[in-house]
């Protein structure tokens, strides 16, 4: 900070990323004890992931230069309707975990785009990167999604997405993973990675230019299952959809962007936001709560 300038004691807040806390609302968290105690605890989402080292590096700095830390709108954000969250087998309840940071940051920029608070603001929101999230906002909450990591929806650059349960118990049960192996598999080595070799989504829309059949079979598959996403989004907006909106590293291709509206256009005017502009978010996040248009939540 200070090669470029700016002075660490000038610091108003901090602000680290959210990682795997408890299942809140959106908005800004300070960071407490209890946050921190949580971040350590694997057994809450049976994962660790770099993200829940955010609150640690904000805290750190908060009570150098004692300042306020806070983390805006984390992985495990659930804003469900109660009927969202059944699966169809009790032992199993449907549970949010999304992009929510890029997600209610961009949305909140499509609702000044279309001059509409966001709290009345009725939106699908379509993140795609490593992992896709497409979510359905009513009035401003992100009432239900696909589970980003391992759940349903499409298949992503490197996730499996939805499967079909009794080829996945035939696969489970084949005697050649170990849970983490399979998990791994799921979640890191699967979707185009595991079809075409690579998860980047430049270079398969160039080869696809170049006219590669394979590669475009897969990669319009996906884009494929992303579509058919928005559409179950839309049903549970009941057809009141203020907009579509893409964002995330595979909006910056145009490929993807004209399948998606050849696809979708007719449910709602589309906005494109690529990119991932999650430091923007986590930024605006504490300045709205700091200027007063938010309040600071308790975690």
């Amino acid at each position: 900070m200070k090669e470029n300038g700016v002075d660490p004691s000038t610091l108003e807040a901090v602000v680290g990323r959210g990682g795997l806390v408890h299942p809140v609302k959106g908005g800004t968290f300070n960071v407490n004890e209890k946050m921190l105690k949580d971040l350590k605890d694997p057994s809450i989402w049976g994962r660790i992931h770099a993200s829940n080292l955010g609150a640690f590096i904000a805290d750190s700095i908060s009570k150098q230069f004692k300042i306020p830390a806070y983390i805006v709108d984390p992985v495990t954000v659930d804003e469900f309707d109660d009927i969202a969250r059944i699966s169809g087998i009790p032992q199993i309840e449907r549970k949010s975990l999304l992009h929510a940071l890029n997600i209610r940051y961009t949305a909140r920029k499509v609702a000044d785009e279309l001059k509409r608070d966001f709290s009345k603001s009725n939106m699908i929101a379509v993140h795609m990167g490593g992992g896709i999230s497409v979510a359905a906002i009513k009035n401003g909450l992100m009432v239900d999604v696909n589970n980003a990591l391992l759940g349903m929806g499409p298949f992503s650059p490197q996730r499996a997405g939805a499967l079909p349960i009794g080829d996945l118990i035939d696969l489970a049960y084949s005697g050649k993973f170990t849970k983490k192996e399979l998990t791994d598999l799921l979640s890191k080595k699967a979707g185009l990675i595991a079809y075409l070799g690579t998860d980047n989504g430049q270079e398969i829309q160039e080869k696809i230019m170049e006219g590669n059949e394979k590669y475009k079979k897969y990669f319009d598959a996906m884009l494929y299952q992303v579509c058919k996403e928005i559409g179950a989004c839309a049903s549970v907006l009941k057809g009141k959809v203020d907009a579509i909106f893409l964002t995330g590293g595979l909006a910056y291709g145009k490929y993807v962007v004209d399948y998606i509206k050849e696809s979708v256009a007719y449910i709602a005017p589309i906005y494109v936001y690529p990119g991932e502009n999650e430091m923007e978010a986590l930024t605006q996040g504490a300045v709205r709560v700091l200027k007063g248009i938010d309040q600071e939540n308790v975690y």
